[in-house]
Parts: C-alpha cells; sequence; structure tokens
C-alpha cells in the first residue's frame, strides 16, 4: 500500500478585525448673552466618530463581496445602537423643548422681555357648572338688545326703536393678563341646562347664572322693584341710586346707538327678546364683580350687567336654581369682552361639559387653559348678531350626505350655543334623519304619549340605558373643510351626544326640527352635542375649537401637551 500524502497545513488564521469607530452624540444649548435676551436660545444636535485621522486616499477597488461580508457589514454593534439611542433621544429632547417649551417663543419672534412678562402675570380664574331647571329651553338670544323705554322722536309725534349690534373691542395692555376657572353643575335631561356661580356687590354675594354663549348681556333678576320675577335661588340683586348706569355710559350708548342719547333720561333701559319668546326688560346697573384666580389672586372690576325686573314666558316658569343668565357672545357688553377691555383676560373663554349623568364639567375666562396641541378650529364668521357662526361644507348622517334643497353646494350655517339644550336642524335635514332612523329600526314605536321630547320611540325590549339602543342610529358628522389640505376638521355627534332616554324608559330624539324657534336653516349645536368635549370661543382670533374630553380636570397649557 502506498503511504498517505501528509495533511494539507491548517488555513492561516483570519485577520483581526479592526474595532468599529464609535459614534458620539453631542446636544449644544446656547443661552443669549445677557445684555441681549432678544437673541433668543438655539439648539444644536450633531455626530462624530473618533476614527483616526489617516490617509485619505481611496480605497482600492474590491471585487463582489460575499454574502457572509454583506451580512457583517449590516450586523449594529451594541455600542453603534446605543450611540444611535443617544443621538435620537438628544434630537428628541431637542424637539420637546422647540415645540413646547417657552423656547418656541422666541423661535416664533416674540421678545423674551415680554415672554417672561408673560409668564409671570398669567393667572387663571376657574368657574363651576351646576345643573338647573326640570324642562329644556329654546335658544336664548337670536333676536337683538331692544330699548325698552328709548324710543327717537321721528318728528310725526311717534316714536322709532332703534336697535345696534354690539362690537367687542379688542383688550387693552393695562392690567395683567388673567385666566377665570369656574366650575359648571347641570345637565340635559332632567335639569335642562347649566349654570355657573359668580360674586357682585360690596360685600360679594352669590348669583347662580345660565351659561349662555348666545347672550350678549349678562342679566340678574332685581329688585327694582321687581315686577314679574321667578324665585330663584339667592335674593333679588337690589340696586342703590349710584349703581345704576346712565344714558352718557359707552356701553349704554353702544347698546342703544348714539342716535338713542337722551340728557334728560336717568337709567339705560333694555329689553330682550329670545327665540322661544320669552324676554327679560330692566336698566343697566355696574357693580363690583369679584373673581378668584386660580393662583389664589383675586380680581375686582366694575361690571355692566342688567338689573332685570320683568321677565315674561318660560323665564317666569323656569325652575328656581339660577338668577339670571351669564352672557357670553362676542359682544362689547359681554362678560369675556369686558373683562379683555381692562386688560384683566384675552378674549379667549371656553367649557367643558361632562357626558356623566350627574352633569357638571367647568368653564374657564382666559387663555391659560386652551390646549397647545389636539384643538380642531374653524373660523368665526361675521353676521348681523354677535353668535359664534361658522360654516360646514357638509353634513353626514353615517354614511347618507344631507343637503338643503336650494341651496349651493351643501354648505349649512352653524351656531354654538350653550343657552340651548338641544340641538336644532335644517327642515330638510331633520327629516331625512328621522326617515333614515325609522328605516334602520322598524321595531321602533312612537310613543305619542311621551311628551319629554316631539320624538320618543318604544323599543320591543326594555331599555336601561342608551348603550342598549345606541347601535341602531349612526353618527351626525359636521365638516368644516381640512387641515393642512389633508387632516377632516371634523365635528361628531354620537348618538350619545343626541339621545335621551326619558323617564318612561322610552328613547328620545335630542335633535329639534328648527322651525320651531323660526330658524329651519341653520343648525345649532346646543347643550346636547357639546358634552364630552372642550370647546373655545377665540374672539381676539376669531375661531372656535373643539376637542374630545372628559371634563373632569381642568389642564395647563404649560403643562403636557393635550391630546385628543
Amino acid at each position: 500500500m502506498p503511504p498517505r500524502p501528509p495533511p494539507p497545513p491548517p488555513p492561516p488564521p483570519p485577520p483581526e478585525q479592526p474595532q468599529p469607530p464609535q459614534l458620539h452624540g453631542v446636544v449644544v444649548i446656547t443661552l443669549p448673552p445677557p445684555d441681549q435676551p432678544s437673541k433668543g436660545k438655539t439648539i444644536t444636535a450633531f455626530t462624530y466618530t473618533d476614527d483616526p485621522p489617516g490617509d485619505l486616499t481611496p480605497p482600492p477597488h474590491r471585487g463582489p463581496a460575499s454574502a457572509d461580508s454583506r451580512r457583517s457589514r449590516r450586523a449594529v454593534s451594541p455600542r453603534r445602537a446605543a450611540a444611535t439611542l443617544l443621538v435620537l433621544g438628544a434630537l428628541a429632547l431637542a424637539a420637546y423643548y422647540c415645540f413646547y417649551s417657552d423656547v418656541a417663543v422666541q423661535f416664533l419672534g416674540m421678545e423674551e422681555e415680554e415672554a417672561q412678562r408673560e409668564r409671570n402675570e398669567t393667572k387663571s380664574f376657574l368657574l363651576p357648572l351646576y345643573p338647573k331647571a326640570r324642562q329644556g329651553r329654546a335658544l336664548r338670544e337670536f333676536g337683538d338688545i331692544k330699548l325698552a323705554a328709548k324710543r327717537v322722536d321721528d318728528g310725526g309725534g311717534g316714536g322709532r326703536k332703534v336697535t345696534k349690534k354690539l362690537q367687542a373691542k379688542g383688550a387693552t395692555s393695562a392690567g395683567t393678563n388673567s385666566t377665570v376657572l369656574l366650575p359648571i353643575k347641570g345637565n340635559v335631561f332632567p335639569d335642562g341646562q347649566y349654570y355657573t356661580s359668580i360674586f357682585v356687590g360690596n360685600p360679594p354675594r352669590p348669583y347662580f347664572l345660565d351659561v349662555d354663549t348666545g347672550s350678549d348681556l349678562t342679566w340678574i333678576q332685581c329688585d327694582a322693584p321687581c315686577t314679574n320675577c321667578a324665585k330663584g335661588p339667592h335674593p333679588l340683586y337690589k340696586p342703590t341710586k349710584e349703581k345704576i348706569v346712565p344714558p352718557r355710559d359707552s356701553l349704554c350708548q353702544e347698546l342703544q346707538g348714539d342716535q338713542n342719547y337722551c340728557e334728560t333720561c336717568k337709567q339705560c333701559d333694555y329689553e330682550i327678546e329670545y327665540a322661544d319668546r320669552s324676554s327679560s326688560m330692566g336698566v343697566l346697573a355696574k357693580d363690583d364683580m369679584h373673581l378668584i384666580t386660580t393662583d389664589g389672586g383675586r380680581e375686582k372690576l366694575d361690571y355692566v350687567f342688567g338689573c332685570a325686573y320683568d321677565q315674561q314666558g318660560q323665564l317666569l316658569s323656569s325652575p328656581a336654581k339660577t338668577d339670571g343668565i351669564l352672557g357670553l357672545s362676542s359682544a362689547a357688553i359681554s362678560l369675556p369682552s369686558q373683562l379683555a377691555s381692562k386688560g384683566i383676560i384675552s378674549n379667549v373663554f371656553g367649557h367643558c361639559i361632562t357626558r356623566e349623568a350627574s352633569g357638571g364639567g367647568y368653564m374657564f375666562l382666559g387663555d391659560e387653559y386652551v390646549p397647545r396641541w389636539g384643538l380642531t378650529w374653524a373660523p368665526i364668521r361675521g353676521g348681523l348678531d354677535n353668535l359664534y357662526h361658522t360654516k360646514a361644507h357638509n353634513v353626514n348622517y353615517g354614511d347618507q350626505q344631507l343637503s338643503l334643497h336650494g341651496q349651493a353646494g351643501n354648505s349649512v350655517q352653524v351656531i354654538f350655543d350653550s343657552g340651548s339644550s338641544y340641538t336644532y336642524l335644517p327642515d330638510e335635514i331633520y327629516k331625512n334623519i328621522v326617515a333614515a332612523i325609522k328605516n334602520d329600526s322598524p321595531s321602533f314605536v312612537q310613543d305619542e304619549s311621551d311628551t319629554t321630547l316631539p320624538l320618543c320611540w318604544k323599543a320591543d325590549s326594555s331599555v336601561r340605558h342608551l348603550g342598549d339602543v345606541k347601535q341602531f342610529f349612526k353618527p351626525l358628522n359636521l365638516h368644516f373643510g381640512r387641515r393642512w389640505f389633508v387632516l377632516p376638521k371634523t365635528f361628531t355627534i354620537l348618538p350619545d351626544d343626541y339621545l335621551i332616554l326619558s323617564d318612561k324608559g322610552n328613547v328620545c330624539l335630542g335633535l329639534l326640527n328648527g322651525t320651531e324657534i323660526d330658524h329651519g336653516s341653520t343648525i345649532i349645536v346646543g347643550d346636547v352635542s357639546l358634552r364630552g368635549k372642550l370647546v373655545v370661543y377665540d374672539n381676539e382670533r376669531r375661531q372656535i375649537g373643539w376637542a374630545n374630553s372628559e371634563c373632569t380636570k381642568p389642564q395647563s397649557q404649560k403643562g403636557f401637551p393635550f391630546f385628543l
């Protein structure tokens, strides 16, 4: 047997792989010079490696790499991964400071001194909302504020009444820019409205007022003496002679019109007519209003309001949980506008009404509780009144698009009104929705003996809560265009936001026909559909914003960003 050949020599060991270069991340925050704070701060993030400064000649050409070498290059070492995470974390921190900290103020061009002054001076007021009344309310104020006693002699022995729209003036720069936070109490059913408390007089006395974004004038039932007043929770406000506003007062002249100025008159009379044909008559008074900021500070201002001595219609039969109405429209005489004109707040306010059966919520005056993120905004459109108008480009009930016959396109005017218990729809839209509901749930039978609302249905089985039947109803969507041409701006009214469970266990429709209040071509979003949402009325930028919320705890914009 021939001898075996010697075994081949072992392969040489692979060359030692050089350690990959270490990746480093750096974030540099540059503070402005002490004598030039307006230059603001800058944030810079960059990376570098610890490669040795070797020869810069290009590497020699290599042939195609093997699969093993390709996998080796794709692998990421733990050190490099950790360094990458460090850099990403630094960039995220820089982004947070850019968007959520006060640094963004400088990036937007605001001087450091102004930003610091705002941070030092901004305070907050918070108001509660409480429940009222058994029966619901129609839209509070769609008409003008009319003159009760002022008539202009037209030379013919008679007289004519003149009305004038009140325009809010911008806030002055004087005073402190604060925010007032007030708790709200109330519910849609069975109470029918929401109210908060304010303190007027010296010493201050509490009054419960119906929160109403559809009214210009705040009024309190008063003994002047009182001709027709409902029984309220507190004694009537009794003005002294010096508290009566004279005709020469600027708000009286704006209310009545310059042509109605009366040198011989000693008081400023008014009359308000509401959409439900009720009315309130009185004289303007001026007294101290006391507000407590959320940081414990106190504000006091001379507040002009109505001393109402003659109520008619539903206002007389209103249950005894309120003393009057809190006017929150964009008029110059409204509460937000008066506070803004004295520099106490920005002319911004909002409310948040909970969906909970117990009701309640909160409202704020000023902009501290306006979230920086998460709100959907729609522009406020001008009109002959001071209501919060905007325009929906189209309306959908589920997948069904609804339109108004005879109108160009599918757009419809929308008014946000906390003075209405329920939501009103144009006649054609209302009838189409009712027809769709009857088609989707033929087993529901209308119970005409139930007068809770115009339409109440008895289901084929007992209903203990809305969750038993809401699957038979669809959301109502109001579309207001798109943000950045991509994201839809939609106000969604879920079945929970328009259905009511009556005392008889029937399901009642909280969407009403607007022809009942002579507004058959406008959508009026009332309390029933405002629940579960933070709604902001920005009179400075002329826009309305909303976002879903549980409405249990207000959150300052200085905290973590607000999300839907």
